[in-house]
């Protein structure tokens, strides 16, 4: 009965390899880009490209394991999630009641630590935000918001 149950678990594992998910990435526009729009610091803008841009921009980077179904519709959900959240590569369509609620927004997430997400930091460590970082994120944010 186990060996039974062993052979269908890998069966199943590998039917569900065929439903691949769509890695394509919108086209990038860069005159909307966030770091375009508002040319932050260059070590802001580098945080930004290494903590939030795989999953709040056009820009994602799909890592390795993202070709191994479950895994890969989980990443695909989050990368969607993220973008519909907040994307990046969209800033400059933003209206800017909307650039207002969303800088907002971002400072309450990275000052509570909720950004990057924990799964996230697991497999990108160098995601992972240092004091400084943070500081420098929430300064820049602030500012924006206060032009």
């Amino acid at each position: 009965m186990i060996k039974k149950i062993g052979i269908g678990v890998v069966v199943l594992f590998v039917v569900i390899q065929f439903f691949r998910i769509d890695k394509t990435n919108p086209e990038v526009v860069q005159g909307n880009d966030f770091i375009t729009v508002t040319n932050p610091p260059e070590s802001v803008a580098k945080t930004l490209k290494t903590t939030c841009y795989d999953c709040h921009s056009n820009e994602s980077k799909y890592p390795w394991y993202s070709n191994l179904a479950p895994v890969s519709w989980w990443v695909k959900d989050h990368i969607n999630e993220g973008r519909d959240e907040l994307n990046f590569s969209e800033w400059g369509t933003f209206t800017d009641k909307r650039k207002a609620k969303k800088l907002g927004e971002v400072v309450e997430e990275v000052e509570e630590g909720e950004m990057p997400l924990p799964p996230y930091l697991i497999t990108h460590s160098d995601a992972k935000l240092t004091e400084v970082q943070t500081k420098e994120l929430i300064d820049f944010f602030k500012y924006l918001a206060s032009k």
